[in-house]
């Protein structure tokens, strides 16, 4: 059984994987999805989005062996806030186009409670200050405005 230190450290990587396995295994179709919210986004390939999850992923589990360092904890404070946002982003783009985005239900279930769990979790262990908190949840839902930025850019030229 894991600790409740080592739960918060894996947390992220979890929600994540699980989040990726919606939009991209089962039920699947984000890529089409996608492409047909935007307009057929020049923005996003499947190349894009592979680097894009591995990245995540890859960092996930950087800041997960990272939690017992002062980096650890801020780090996945920012990443909880980034998955929290872009779970909003995935209901706001279903409301919006009127049809299922897949990685909708996990971006509604999963990362709220992510959310919540991570602050909390860092917050009453001391590793974290209200400050930091702040700031780490001001920085990681910022995550919409400037994906928004990049993908608007990318509709006039061409992308990863």
């Amino acid at each position: 059984m894991l600790t409740r230190f080592e739960s918060l450290a894996w947390a992220p990587l979890a929600a994540a994987l699980l989040h990726m396995g919606e939009e991209f295994v089962w039920p699947g179709g984000f890529y089409g999805w996608y492409r047909t919210y935007r307009a057929n986004a020049k923005s996003v390939s499947r190349r894009f989005l592979v680097i894009l999850n591995v990245g995540l992923a890859i960092t996930l589990i950087e800041a997960a062996l990272a939690a017992r360092t002062p980096f650890g904890p801020p780090a996945l404070l920012l990443f909880s806030a980034l998955l929290f946002s872009n779970g909003c982003w995935h209901l706001w783009a279903a409301f919006t186009s009127h049809a299922y985005s897949p990685g909708m239900i996990s971006g509604a279930l999963a990362y709220p409670a992510l959310l919540l769990f991570e602050y909390i979790g860092w917050l009453q262990l001391g590793r974290a200050t209200a400050w930091l908190a702040a700031l780490a949840f001001l920085a990681g839902i910022s995550y919409p405005l400037w994906s928004a930025l990049y993908h608007r850019q990318g509709q006039s030229s061409e992308r990863i």
